[in-house]
């Protein structure tokens, strides 16, 4: 993403920071915990604020060994996410959280090399912890995210961990690099490390919708559209952002919903028409299981124990 001058021009609202570029301009959410507006080249990206997830819609296996019942706290955290604190560092350094009146000493004139938002938030489990979702903004647009759950042994393991995007109109496709066809961490063997192509948002056609299309150890994953805010708002030119890793892969899915309009339908034709896109970057995800006729437990080293701390991250930049 150019910006001609390298530095980021910051806006203090009394609900947010905008923070712009020449061809970008984010907008950082004081109380709905997280970005509610990302535009790039005139474009918006942002249906909804992006926060972390815990919950994949449930499996065959999951109903045939209980899990969901089991962790059915990460449903209603994944639901109701959101942040009692955020803090705001400019060029690393901690400010005094620019809340009103306080914004008022700022001018439109305010410039930074680097900012940084963080947010805290506090899980609606029994008992809570603590999960902290930091977004950094380069001078370039780039977006760094960086998510750490803390870990708490005396809640239930988790379906999986990572950031839900929901973008504003359906994709026209996705391409990414990593591993052929859909996977999941004990269902990887027939992966093949590749770039490859996927039209349109498909969904595994389940008898009962569940999770689906997830893809393990990803390098980067490029979302196309073609439409602006609505669906009939159609573009000339296809545009896209790209998902790409820190370092270590991710996992993802591009889906058109939720994982709770996935839990909620009892049929394929009980979804609704698809509208948005919502991307899933994912830094643990539970296997699949499956071992004899979808009863028993995933094996041990597929789970995702919630005592064990978890951090992964990923940047988000124009493709």
């Amino acid at each position: 993403m150019d910006n001609t001058n390298k530095q980021l021009h910051l806006v203090y609202g009394d609900g947010g920071l905008g923070v712009g570029g020449a061809n970008f301009h984010y907008i950082f959410n004081y109380t709905r915990g997280g970005m509610e507006s990302m535009v790039v080249d005139g474009r918006e990206w942002m249906y909804r604020e992006p926060k972390p997830t815990f919950w994949r819609a449930t499996t065959d296996n999951d109903r045939g060994n209980g899990f969901s019942k089991q962790a059915v706290q990460w449903y209603g955290a994944d639901m109701f996410a959101s942040a009692d604190k955020v803090d705001i560092k400019i060029n690393d350094q901690l400010i005094e959280f620019p809340s009103a009146p306080r914004n008022n000493q700022y001018s439109n004139h305010e410039y930074a090399d680097k900012v940084e938002v963080i947010y805290h938030f506090a899980t609606l489990t029994i008992p809570s912890t603590d999960v902290e979702v930091h977004y950094t903004v380069t001078g370039d647009g780039v977006i760094s995210i960086h998510a750490h759950y803390a870990g708490n042994d005396q809640l239930p393991d988790l379906p999986v961990f990572g950031m839900r995007f929901i973008l504003p109109t359906a994709a026209t496709g996705y391409e990414y690099a990593g591993l052929s066809g859909e996977t999941y961490p004990d269902r990887m063997a027939g992966g093949i490390p590749g770039e490859y192509r996927i039209d349109g948002l498909p969904v595994t056609n389940y008898m009962v919708p569940q999770d689906c299309g997830v893809h393990m150890k990803t390098d980067w994953v490029t979302v196309t559209r073609n439409a602006t805010k609505v669906s009939s708002d159609h573009s000339d030119t296809p545009f896209s952002i790209k998902f790409e890793n820190d370092g270590t892969p991710f996992a993802f899915s591009c889906l058109p919903y939720t994982a709770e309009e996935l839990e909620n339908a009892t049929h394929q034709e009980e979804l609704p028409l698809p509208r948005r896109t919502v991307v899933s970057i994912l830094g643990a995800v539970r296997g699949v299981g499956g071992i004899d006729s979808w009863g028993r437990d995933v094996e041990e080293q597929y789970h995702i124990p919630a005592g064990k701390d978890i951090d992964f991250g990923f940047k988000i930049t124009k493709a």
